[in-house]
């Protein structure tokens, strides 16, 4: 049966890659399409799927469905086989690699449990992905690094379109992020969440990608660096306005995070607002 197809491909050099996430390939696909693999790739894909149903198989496994509107993410080093099912489907994909990419991957953005993960709808991602097409057909002398950046939002949009989850935001984390500084460790949030500690962890890591504990950590630190910035208040004061009884160990935890004391932080950054 009749398909359509659009695709460009990308060459960025060494100093692109430096960038840390660099877009190889973009394209746009429609209709009864051959079936794709079994074939191995040595960089990241994202296949938004925004109208149709197929399959996807991954390392040989058994076929998982795919329903319009999901992503499918194709892992380097990883076996992928896959194939819309009649009358076709649509999907756009973008090619990505770096080191950034092995880091949102970390963060949760990129899912390696869940292949195929459905979605609330696919537009944001597609109208970025568009707008990277557009990029390549324009070119220019920018051209790697604008459709890298475009990249970045691409992910960030398939992260908030993610079904089951609100974009914007989830009750745990809203919990959290509201009662961060109070001087009470991650068990107590816990508790008053009404969850056992694992799950809490497990929630977290599964909808933020780090830990309840650097979940919370950023948010006090970030709160520092803006009473540091904004307020003559005394680091002691700033370190217990945050959560932390122990200025010295406040001090510590801040220098080690943010790579300066605090001291230095203010000195920087105060410009006498109050």
């Amino acid at each position: 049966m009749a398909f359509r197809q659009w695709m460009r491909y990308l060459t960025p050099d060494a100093r692109h890659r430096r960038l840390g996430l660099v877009c190889l390939g973009v394209g746009h696909q429609q209709g009864m399409l051959p079936v794709v693999g079994p074939r191995v790739l040595p960089h990241h894909v994202a296949v938004v799927v925004d109208e149709g149903s197929g399959w996807f198989s991954q390392a040989g496994g058994p076929a998982t469905e795919v329903e319009a509107p999901a992503v499918i993410w194709l892992l380097p080093g990883v076996e992928h086989h896959y194939a819309p099912r009649a009358p076709g489907w649509s999907e756009w994909f973008v090619d990505f690699t770096g080191p950034a990419a092995h880091a949102y991957q970390d963060l949760g953005f990129v899912d390696p449990e869940c292949p195929v993960t459905p979605l609330t709808t696919a537009g944001p991602a597609v109208h970025a992905i568009g707008r990277i097409a557009q990029a390549v057909r324009r070119g220019g002398p920018y051209l790697e690094v604008e459709t890298s950046a475009i990249v970045h939002e691409v992910l960030v949009a398939l992260r908030h379109a993610r079904a089951g989850e609100d974009p914007l935001g989830h009750p745990v984390l809203e919990s959290l992020a509201r009662h961060a500084c109070l001087p009470v460790p991650i068990s107590e949030h816990a508790r008053r969440l009404g969850m056992p500690l694992a799950e809490l962890r497990r929630a977290v890591r599964r909808l933020a990608g780090i830990s309840p504990k650097d979940y919370v950590l950023s948010i006090r630190l970030n709160q520092a660096k803006d009473l540091l910035a904004t307020t003559d208040l005394p680091i002691a004061a700033v370190a217990r306005r945050v959560g932390y009884d122990d200025p010295a160990y406040f001090t510590r935890l801040f220098t080690r995070r943010a790579g300066l004391p605090p001291s230095e932080f203010r000195a920087q950054q105060y410009r006498g607002f109050r």
